[in-house]
């Protein structure tokens, strides 16, 4: 029988979220300026809107990227052009040189699973060319490189505050250069309670916050019974001639959808999720995450048929996941599949258009990295578990292959 078991794919309440006190890394919420939106995508369409990007205008974007990131683009009415990243995700600077220039009004760069990258360069080719320089630290809310904080090299940074934190939604938009209004609008009732039993309900199916479970457990019946009613009467329910549909309680990027709805533009974050970031202990978190990190590496070294995306975990990097290179992917992935692994492939599906022809380094990226979960909140059996299931699957995959 196949060795499976559930273990959160991302960080979930316990009574440890709010042990410890503040991080030793620069968090991008440091930023004397600060929107907190309900996710990065969101957070990515108000930069642009604040560049002043419209419809003629060009925005570059690398080649290796998540879906979610074009459809902001898009909701300004602009172009979007890729330009190539190197293996290791640094932007390729003469490939971006060659499509800089009259029209393109902004350029994203991506710090790639919490690794900060250099934008020096790239900062002063976007000086020297009229550009705005989005930095995109959905993978990276805490990190320094040589001295410099993430998300204070861009015009504007964007955040997923729901990568790092126990939340069910979240993400921010933040400045050193430019001041931020406040953000005017909450998203209403049912969506902060949405949040806020989401965030909780996570934490329950993965065996946390029992006692608290337990008090809740007659409630959340009732929740779902209504829920379920409530469904089922909409269904029933004959639309309205031209009725518009009524906006959804929360932003599909919390069901990991990779739409933009602009409905959810100019709203701030629940309550619930900014408390949390208020008062979890980002000691913990960052620490939590090294450590993860270097006990994983150690724990699949020597382990044939992969290869770390970076060779270290420098200083002032915070990982999102730990980003493995597999030389048999197709075949790994169906063993992680049936063994409940849970994993991230970032990249494995590109925006249309964009193939080899366009950059080759992102496809093969997408096609070979693996992400696998480095939280804070997994548990020592759950990490020892997570170890022994990834070494199997790739023993089993390099003997098949032989």
């Amino acid at each position: 029988m196949t060795d499976t078991r559930s273990i959160p794919s991302v960080p979930v309440l316990s009574l440890g979220t709010f042990a410890g006190g503040g991080a030793n890394l620069p968090a991008l919420d440091d930023a004397p300026a600060v929107q907190a939106v309900t996710s990065g995508r969101i957070a990515i369409g108000m930069a642009l809107r604040a560049l002043g990007v419209g419809p003629g205008d060009r925005v570059l974007v690398p080649a290796y990227h998540s879906p979610s990131m074009i459809p902001p683009v898009h909701w300004r009415g602009a172009e979007v052009v890729f330009y190539r990243v190197h293996p290791d995700t640094t932007a390729d600077l003469d490939d971006l040189a060659r499509k800089l220039g009259p029209g393109v009004k902004a350029v994203m760069a991506t710090h790639f699973f919490g690794f900060p990258q250099d934008l020096r360069a790239l900062r002063a080719l976007c000086d020297a060319n009229g550009a705005g320089l989005v930095e995109d630290c959905a993978h990276c809310y805490f990190g320094e490189r040589d001295g410099v904080a993430v998300g204070s090299s861009g015009d504007y940074a964007i955040g997923s505050s729901m990568k790092f934190f126990p939340i069910f939604e979240g993400g921010c938009l933040v400045s050193h250069r430019h001041a931020l209004p406040a953000v005017p609008q909450g998203g209403g009732r049912g969506f902060e309670a949405k949040a806020a039993l989401g965030a909780l309900e996570a934490s329950f199916a993965q065996g946390r916050l029992p006692i608290l479970r337990a008090a809740l457990a007659l409630p959340l019946r009732l929740k779902t019974a209504l829920w379920n009613w409530a469904k089922a009467r909409t269904k029933a329910r004959p639309d309205a001639r031209g009725a518009s549909p009524a906006p959804a309680l929360a932003p599909s990027s919390s069901d990991s959808s990779f739409d933009f709805d602009p409905h959810w533009v100019d709203r701030r974050s629940s309550w619930f999720s900014r408390a949390v970031l208020r008062r979890a202990g980002r000691a913990r978190l960052v620490e939590g995450r090294r450590r993860h990190y270097l006990e994983l590496e150690r724990a699949l070294a020597g382990a044939p048929g992969w290869q770390p995306l970076f060779a270290a975990l420098p200083a002032g990097a915070c990982p999102w996941v730990f980003p493995l290179l597999a030389d048999h992917p197709e075949a790994l992935f169906e063993r992680l599949r049936a063994a409940g692994v849970p994993m991230v492939r970032f990249g494995a599906s590109l925006w249309p258009g964009v193939d080899a022809s366009v950059c080759p380094n992102s496809v093969a990226l997408g096609r070979r990295l693996f992400g696998l979960p480095v939280h804070q909140e997994l548990r020592a059996g759950e990490r020892a578990w997570l170890a022994a299931a990834v070494r199997r699957a790739l023993e089993e995959t390099a003997e098949a292959a032989r």
